[in-house]
């Protein structure tokens, strides 16, 4: 797999698979991570397949390639420049890893702020965040930094560390933590 960052498109909404077939046919290095989701229709119940980050696929692509990846149906644009707006490849592959490896991650809405914390095991291992609420089970909310989109993952309180505080504050200030954010979020399971 390559270094390289991840360009970020923002797309039209609910057209994310057109999107990445249009780069698919345009032989560009793209990826559109997708979650199954079991859906109740009136007649039956179906599992579906949905984007992990609605509105947004990344994309791998020279300044040569820029106006094919702009020109793709369903493209409303490219966020950020060379420098900036860019995810890091380590970032995408985690999220790529874990999705293959049956990790249950799902779109979740951004979370208030509490104790900082830190991932100790498994694929996020070392990321760290913000708890919000603490339980026997958790589930820790995501941020992919460059899009300011959330996903969540269940997580045992066990591979949790509590780090020390810093002082009040919403979030934690750009530069004080690794492009990835950890937010666990309290979700008791039944049972």
């Amino acid at each position: 797999m390559s270094d390289e960052p991840w360009g970020v498109l923002q797309v039209v909404a609910n057209h994310e698979k057109r999107v990445a077939r249009q780069l698919f046919v345009r032989s560009l290095e793209h990826y559109l991570p997708l979650y199954t989701e079991r859906s109740r229709w009136t007649d039956r119940t179906v599992v579906l397949e949905r984007p992990l980050f609605p509105g947004y696929v990344f994309v791998r692509y020279s300044p040569e390639t820029r106006i094919s990846v702009l020109s793709a149906p369903g493209v409303l644009k490219l966020l950020g420049d060379s420098k900036t707006g860019m995810v890091n490849s380590a970032e995408v592959d985690r999220i790529r890893e874990a999705l293959a490896s049956g990790y249950a991650l799902k779109p979740h809405p951004g979370i208030s702020v509490g104790t900082r914390v830190r991932v100790c095991r498994g694929i996020f291992q070392s990321v760290e965040g913000v708890v919000t609420e603490l339980r026997r089970d958790c589930n820790v909310v995501i941020a992919l930094s460059a899009v300011q989109q959330y996903f969540s993952l269940q997580v045992d309180l066990r591979d949790i560390e509590v780090l020390p505080k810093t002082g009040a504050g919403a979030r934690i200030p750009a530069g004080n933590h690794p492009t990835t954010q950890v937010f666990a979020g309290g979700a008791m399971r039944a049972g």
